[in-house]
């Protein structure tokens, strides 16, 4: 197994008054050649929003953009003519393909509403642009890991454009997970939103990311209560 960690401190930083943004890689006005993504996986985006602000109509094309809010809601408009809140637990797909606008605001006018923006490069381009959203419940997803979207085109989990997955878990202080490929030969992006976890005696603490690779699964246990996301991407 090989791996290279990427600390939360060295994250690149956007400040917009309303948008307060850290950048996993290089996006936006943040540049560093040696940050353009982990395999196919091209962003990673920590965002808080401010109430009632938020994105004004802006394009994207092909790109599969994953949505996980963390806190508060997220308002959501496209040129398809979807428009939905987006609240904690739920979890927006939109495949951009051809070509779709669309904005984003925070719901509140009080609450501030933090989520995760995820970009993955797809398996074609020229696809049918297409937005899909899907509740999970996370309450009990305790000392589990929780496959959210895949490449894969089932009822309990959304679909996205590539032989990826996005998956989410919570672990107990001591507890012990192991995390098995889904697909052959891909890298993993182990992300951590709160706590800390042990992988191979390094310490992955909060907003840490871990990139590994070059084996089909791999076991790590949480040094305090955490909760992790995880992003299954081809390398190439």
């Amino acid at each position: 197994m090989k791996k290279i960690i990427h600390k939360s401190f060295e994250r690149g930083k956007t400040e917009l008054g309303w948008l307060h943004s850290l950048h996993s890689f290089s996006f936006g006005s943040y540049y560093d050649p040696d940050k353009m993504g982990f395999g196919l996986l091209r962003v990673l985006n920590d965002d808080t929003v401010e109430p009632g602000k938020g994105f004004g109509t802006h394009p994207h094309n092909n790109m599969e953009i994953i949505s996980i809010v963390l806190n508060g809601a997220l308002e959501h408009k496209d040129s398809m003519g979807s428009g939905s809140v987006i609240y904690k637990g739920d979890v927006q797909v939109m495949s951009a393909g051809t070509g779709i606008t669309h904005s984003e605001f925070n719901h509140s006018r009080t609450e501030l509403v933090q989520f995760l923006q995820i970009w993955i490069i797809p398996n074609k381009v020229g696809l049918k642009p297409r937005y899909d959203q899907k509740h999970f419940d996370i309450k009990d997803l305790r000392n589990k890991i929780m496959t959210v979207a895949s490449g894969e085109e089932t009822d309990s989990k959304m679909f996205i454009n590539q032989n990826a997955a996005i998956s989410i878990g919570s672990l107990e202080k001591g507890k012990v997970l192991r995390y098995n490929n889904i697909y052959n030969e891909n890298g993993i992006y182990l992300f951590v939103m709160e706590g800390s976890i042990n992988l191979d005696n390094e310490y992955i603490n909060e907003r840490d990311a871990v990139g590994i690779y070059d084996t089909d699964g791999f076991n790590f246990n949480a040094s305090s209560n955490t909760k992790f996301i995880i992003i299954e991407v081809p390398l190439k």
